[in-house]
């Protein structure tokens, strides 16, 4: 198996840094916290096999880099469109793109996600799904709640996915009356 270079940035949050890697096409390959490097490379590896990834500093800024400050600032709707590109197996990849289609400011039990995806009994394994998501906040699986609207597992801790929620829903509040939300998701 060839070995694939990422691009790695470091972008500052008001949540604490995140590691952001793309690929020669610009797409993102993956997005996590400083603190959950480990946990960045472990997905990593189980995405690309173990060794089939190198990481390289980026010489610049990229645009996923540059739209999730943007989205960081408060603009929710900048991340909306980047492009995405991810392993998995296909049932972790049709729960990724459901993911991508939760607007901004919203919130989906694990079962409704479940059944959006026409597998209404496959709740553990879409909450399985959330948890290998290697591209957080992008492909939003903290817009994932508990059935009883409890704030359950996120990768990033609990807090983070508190914020990130209350920074939609703020978002989301400000935008104008009948106007519909940017939605976050992407054909495919």
């Amino acid at each position: 198996m060839p070995v694939q270079t990422f691009l790695l940035e470091r972008v500052s949050t008001p949540l604490g840094r995140m590691f952001v890697l793309t690929d020669a096409q610009a797409s993102l390959r993956a997005v996590d916290w400083e603190d959950y490097e480990t946990r960045m490379h472990t997905l990593l590896r189980r995405q690309y096999g173990k060794g089939a990834v190198e990481l390289r500093d980026a010489a610049q800024p990229s645009h996923a880099s540059r739209a999730l400050q943007a989205y960081f600032d408060g603009d929710v709707g900048a991340i909306a469109r980047l492009p995405v590109a991810f392993g998995g197996t296909p049932f972790q990849r049709q729960v990724w793109q459901a993911l991508r289609a939760i607007d901004g400011g919203r919130t989906v039990s694990y079962g409704a996600l479940a059944e959006r995806i026409a597998r209404p009994t496959a709740v553990r394994a879409v909450g399985l799904a959330n948890g290998a998501n290697p591209v957080g906040i992008v492909i939003p699986c903290h817009r994932v709640i508990g059935a009883n609207a409890a704030l359950t597992g996120y990768g990033g801790g609990l807090h983070r996915k508190r914020w990130l929620l209350a920074h939609e829903a703020d978002w989301l509040g400000a935008q104008p009356a009948g106007a519909a939300p940017a939605a976050l998701s992407t054909p495919g």
